[in-house]
């Protein structure tokens, strides 16, 4: 397969041509293999093709799937808040990108090639859920009631390490915490996780600290 595929055959396919013949490859198939060229270009791009094809399908068939797929894979520069606030907060960030122009970051660019694709999955009627301790998964976006749930990892200012340590200490404390004060002092995790955990609505009422005020009214 080798020798055909770049175009070496006249010379170094003699030897396995018995071969071929004892097995019952007929003999189109072997002149073939001698007249074909380096035919590597064409093979990358069938399979580019073949790859799209597949692709399309999904994203026609099984939407959901395709996109959960997608941004657990690409999903790193999306952004949370506004992914979950709808079509017009997301359009405002893609426009806030838009007018850096030539100063954006390259992390700015692939935020718009992802937005891109936040945009068209909202307008096929299909939403997200936000982020939440206790539902999310770290990197994973899930699918949850016919919408797709946020990942840790989505959130600004959470960064891998961080999206793994909220998500072991969420399994280590199976019957919830108490305060965000609990979550800032598991391993990994600290007061600027909680803080964007708090900014993307991922704690929900989950008061800051566990701590009475006994003179309060």
């Amino acid at each position: 397969m080798e020798i055909t595929r770049k175009g070496a055959a006249s010379g170094k396919l003699p030897p396995f041509e018995d071969a071929m013949k004892k097995i019952g490859v007929e003999q189109w198939y072997i002149d073939s293999c001698y007249k074909i060229k380096y035919m590597f270009p064409k093979a990358h791009a069938a399979a580019y093709v073949i790859a799209a094809l597949r692709i399309a399908w999904y994203k026609i068939y099984y939407p959901l799937q395709f996109y959960s797929a997608y941004f657990t894979v690409r999903g790193g520069a999306i952004d949370a808040v506004a992914a979950v606030q709808g079509k017009s907060a997301v359009k405002q960030k893609m426009q806030e990108i838009k007018d850096k122009g030539n100063e954006a970051s390259q992390k700015d660019e692939s935020q718009y090639v992802v937005m891109q694709i936040v945009i068209e999955m909202l307008a096929r009627g299909y939403e997200f859920l936000p982020v939440d301790l206790y539902k999310s998964d770290w990197r994973t976006y899930k699918i949850e009631d016919g919408k797709i749930r946020l990942p840790f990892l989505a959130i600004d200012g959470v960064g891998e390490t961080a999206a793994k340590a909220i998500a072991d200490a969420v399994e280590r404390n199976p019957d919830g915490f108490i305060a965000s004060d609990d979550l800032a002092n598991e391993p990994g995790v600290g007061k600027s996780v909680v803080d964007a955990l708090r900014g993307a609505g991922a704690l929900g009422d989950l008061p800051e600290t566990k701590q009475i005020s006994f003179f309060g009214f």
